[in-house]
């Protein structure tokens, strides 16, 4: 029998099969099942078996399908990507997992030769293909009586273990496991019933036990809860494990695809919505596309609106914990508030369970966002942690309720809340306006201070700081430091006019020139036994550095950056304090 050639350069398809399209020599098997099932699919009339047999260095691989006639044999085997053949014989309707050629080269991954003997149910002898990885093939008479095809292959030197018992029956597993054909490897039955999501249970407690136990088994841990998965334009069903610890929301969620019950890969990206990250799902889909290496899904609209319909059945999940189970809501959100707090930046729904139910920090203790509006219907919020850190208490003692909001989404939650209802307000905090809670000092002991005042002021002047006396809680704080969003504004501004080169400064200085002429506040606490003793003293000189001391503490004890000014004076007055306490109790010494 003469050999005739390919119609494409096989040794180039072979490479780049190996090293470009397959993440792994692995697939073969995969490959050689997808055909058969295919051709069980082809035949029809339900069920259908596939049996593999190892041994020896040699794969066969036995179905009971529609096999192929000699004039299909060329077709389909020796002329790879003719699609409009594929059409004709009915290989390219939706029906089926992969396309035949292609996948039976991935053979050629693991052996240097394959042997096809088929016939096909149609009528006609049954014939051998024989393909060899140089660039050739063959095709004579053979011996079969029933219709249905033998893959058989013989191992090339190193590729002795894919083709082994054992990891044949491994791969088998992986691959074909929930398969709706009758799979056997060397005689143990693969397939049994179905996918676990659709086997019948006597009641939903001991559906929802197998269902974490497989869990379990795939992916080593217990699940938070299991969530069913259905989107029928997908033709997408499976099951969603909520991950019972929390993770990171840039952790890339990698899931399990089966299309048409065929693992299409176990770390698959971009099924779910990012926010999603707290689960792991299961699915088989009929319908989402395959990449060519059939190792990922193709992104097209119908992936994105499958993904789309995911998102919502996750979304009713958490509607309905929160109707049923608010215990078990609060555990979740503990352990996954971010995806849900992602959610409510454009979900109204979202937006009313993190309201409702996750607790933030607040000048009262964690409370959630209603409870805060209705104990503190004039409350206030602050998007920068250190800021609430430094405020809260002083806040809280003036009975302004505070919120932090400067974790990831906080603020954009909480200026969406009008979303829900237009009437609530929770205003962001300008620090200067708790000034106006303060009380002040009786008119007495405010001409008191004036002279400390002018020398306390003269202390500051050249920091850009203005001073005052109030009385204020706590009474343990001596000083507070107060900054405006405005002046703030232009305390970084300064800075960066210092960094800048010529012509940047003068841009800066320009806008600089445009902002507010309100200043930072050093407020001294009247009610403080050591802030009292400082506004008693009468040297100016130990006005000055005791005032300079509170200064650089109160910019300490809040958290406020320090700029090298900040720093010389803060290294000054501790030291002038220090030299006026060792030497001379009664007067300072000269201070350089």
């Amino acid at each position: 029998m003469a050999e005739q050639a390919f119609q494409v350069d096989l040794r180039g398809v072979v490479d780049l099969l190996s090293r470009h399209l397959y993440a792994s020599p692995r697939v073969y098997l995969r490959e050689l099942l997808q055909n058969a099932v295919d051709a069980i699919t082809a035949r029809g009339g339900g069920g259908g078996r596939v049996e593999i047999e190892t041994g020896g260095g040699t794969l066969r691989v036995h179905d009971d399908g529609i096999g192929l006639t000699g004039d299909e044999v060329h077709t389909l085997l020796a002329t790879i990507g003719r699609s409009s053949k594929r059409d004709e014989l009915g290989f390219a309707r939706h029906d089926f997992l992969g396309q035949f050629g292609i996948g039976l080269l991935s053979a050629f991954l693991v052996a240097d030769e394959i042997e096809v003997v088929t016939r096909s149910a149609k009528g006609g002898d049954a014939v051998r293909w024989t393909g060899l990885s140089g660039g050739s093939y063959r095709v004579e008479p053979a011996e079969r009586d029933q219709p249905g095809t033998t893959v058989s292959l013989r191992a090339r030197p190193g590729s002795a273990e894919l083709l082994s018992p054992a990891v044949v029956a491994d791969l088998a597993r992986t691959y074909g496991s929930l398969l709706p054909v009758e799979l056997t490897v060397d005689g143990v039955a693969i397939t049994g019933g179905g996918p676990p999501w659709q086997v019948a249970h006597p009641d939903p407690a001991s559906r929802r036990r197998a269902l974490e136990r497989y869990c379990e088994d795939l992916y080593g841990f217990t699940p938070f809860d299991v969530v069913d998965l259905d989107v029928p334009e997908a033709g997408l069903t499976g099951v969603a494990f909520v991950l019972p610890q929390p993770v990171s929301p840039a952790a890339r969620a990698a899931h399990r695809v089966y299309l048409k019950r065929m693992l299409l890969a176990e770390s698959v990206e971009g099924l779910l919505p990012e926010w999603a990250f707290f689960a792991r799902c299961v699915v088989d889909a009929g319908e989402l596309r395959p990449t060519a290496s059939r190792e990922a899904l193709y992104e097209d609209e119908l992936l994105d609106s499958a993904r789309q319909g995911l998102g919502d059945v996750l979304r009713q999940w958490l509607v309905r914990l929160s109707e049923t189970d608010p215990g078990r809501l609060r555990a979740f959100l503990r352990l996954h508030q971010l995806g849900v707090k992602a959610m409510a930046l454009h979900d109204d729904e979202m937006l009313r369970i993190v309201d409702r139910w996750l607790e933030y920090e607040t000048s009262a203790g964690p409370m959630t966002l209603h409870e805060f509006r209705r104990r503190h219907p004039e409350g206030r919020f602050t998007p920068d942690v250190d800021e609430f850190r430094r405020l809260s208490a002083v806040a809280g003692a003036q009975g302004v309720g505070l919120v932090n909001g400067g974790y990831v989404h906080d603020t954009e939650i909480i200026e969406r809340l009008p979303a829900l209802d237009p009437d609530i307000r929770l205003a962001r905090l300008d620090a200067a306006m708790l000034t106006t809670t303060f009380g002040v000092v009786d008119p007495a002991a405010e001409l008191r201070l004036r002279p400390f005042l002018a020398a306390a002021q003269r202390a500051v002047e050249r920091l850009g700081c203005e001073v005052v006396v109030r009385e204020f809680d706590p009474a343990s704080l001596p000083a507070l430091y107060l900054t405006s969003r405005d002046a703030q504004f232009r305390e970084e501004l300064a800075r960066a006019r210092e960094e800048a080169d010529e012509l940047w400064a003068d841009v800066l200085g320009a806008v600089n020139a445009t902002t507010g002429t309100d200043r930072p506040q050093l407020v001294l606490n009247h009610r403080n036994p050591l802030a009292r003793r400082v506004t008693s003293l009468g040297d100016d000189g130990l006005v000055e550095l005791a005032v300079q001391a509170l200064y650089g503490q109160a910019l300490l004890l809040g958290h406020h950056p320090l700029r090298p000014a900040d720093t010389a004076v803060l290294n000054r007055s501790f030291i002038g304090l220090l030299e006026w306490a060792v030497h001379s109790p009664e007067a300072p010494r000269e201070h350089g």
